[in-house]
This record gives C-alpha cells, structure tokens and sequence, in this order.
C-alpha cells in the first residue's frame, strides 16, 4: 500500500488570512489521522506565511501518525528539527518571492551544505528526505550525501500529464531504486492525475496537499481522504 501523506499547510493559510485560531491545522491533523491520513506533512516556512513554529510543535506532540516536517536547508531549520525530532525531515528549496515550491534542490551544486546538515538531522535520528525533480544526477547526488528518501516533485507532470513528463518520473524512480533510496513523490496531484504516479514501480509515500484541502471545502476532509485514497490505490494496481 502507498502510504498518503496529508499537508495541512492551507488550513494555516485559511486561518492566517484573518488571524485568530481558526480554522486550526492541528485539529484538522487530527481529523486527517483520523480518517486514513498515514502521516502528515507542514512545511514551517521561513516567513511563516501559514505553519508557525507553535503548529509544528503541537503537531509533534499530538499526533501518532508519523510527522513529515518540510524545511528549507537552513541552520535555523536544522536546529529546530533537531529540537522537535520529527519522523522525518523533507528539505525543499525555498524562495521568499515564490508562491509555492517550484522545483526540486539543486543538490549537486549544494552537495557540501546539504550533506552537513543531512548528517546533524541523521545524528538526531530524523529520516532525512530531499525533494528533486526526477533528473537522475541529482536523485544519485542524494544518495551521496546520505539521504535516505528522495521525494519527486510532480510539479510538471501534473501541469502537462499527457506529455513527456510521466517518462521522465518513471525514470527519476528507477534511478532512486538503484541508488537505494526510498522513494516519495508529490505536488499538484489531483483524483484525475494521481493515477499514473501511483503505478511507478516502488514509490511507497504521496504527500499532497492544496487539492485536498481545497476539496474538504467541498465536500469536507474525511470524504476527500478516502476519494484521494481510492484514487491511489487504482492507480496502484497498474504498477
């Protein structure tokens, strides 16, 4: 079974829109474990535009389904994962500017920062992942350094999946395989267009976010759970 990972980022950015403590992204956590979520995902970014350090700290402490903490590869980020110990840390790239993340880490050309602090995370008994585009250099690159995961970035795929991208994830996830790195993958995937990620051959774990959480507005968070689980486990059987 492919593991779904639930970000509640948008929750936070629903409540920080008008401020107060509502709607609550730990207690939609809660409802997401609840409801079939295998773990949860909240990227603490460093303006704190929707996750703030007390979310992720309430997170650690309340949940039973694993943490996945999603961080830039900063020295303030290290230290707090290093403090909170998560279950596993998800380094993205991050720019102030961006709207969302918009591609994977250049890991070759920041092999030597990156694998520092890959190891302060590792010594801290954090799983330690990073999120590539699905080039195999850098998938190899990661596993250099000592990650342990590699999550995909689905980011083209899903604006193009009728296009060449799909071939290019399916050769990203064998190179992980080779390299002997657990393989994740996620961003803009959909009911419509998880399908076909879900059959890459050794993926074990989707982290998905902004559609579920715009569709619980529809329809609430349990529905939109099971909808996005079903949807991955037809995928699945393809593989």
């Amino acid at each position: 079974m492919i593991r779904l990972g639930v970000n509640v980022d948008h929750v936070a950015t629903v409540r920080n829109a008008r401020g107060g403590l509502h709607p609550d992204p730990v207690a939609a956590a809660l409802l997401a474990q609840a409801h079939g979520a295998d773990g949860i995902t909240a990227h603490l970014r460093e303006d704190r535009r929707h996750i703030r350090d007390d979310d992720l700290a309430r997170l650690r402490h309340e949940l039973s389904v694993p943490l996945n903490f999603e961080m830039a590869a900063t020295d303030e980020m290290v230290g707090l994962a290093c403090t909170l110990r998560p279950h596993a840390c998800c380094i993205v790239p991050e720019r102030r500017q961006e709207v969302t993340t918009e591609g994977g880490l250049n890991v070759i050309g920041q092999a030597g920062d990156l694998e520092r602090k890959v190891a302060r995370l590792r010594e801290a008994g954090i799983r330690v992942s990073l999120f590539v585009d699905p080039d195999p250099e850098q998938i190899e690159a990661a596993a250099r350094i000592g990650a342990q995961v590699v999550e995909l970035h689905t980011g083209a795929y899903a604006e193009d999946p009728g296009g060449h991208e799909l071939g290019r994830l399916k050769r990203g996830g064998q190179a992980a395989l080779t390299a002997k790195l657990e393989l994740h993958a996620g961003h803009g995937l959909t009911y419509a267009n998880v399908g076909a990620v879900a059959a890459i051959p050794g993926l074990t774990e989707l982290n998905i976010g902004h559609f579920l959480i715009g569709e619980a507005i529809m329809v609430g968070l349990p529905t939109a759970i099971a909808l996005m689980k079903q949807a991955i486990a037809a995928g699945a059987q393809h593989d």
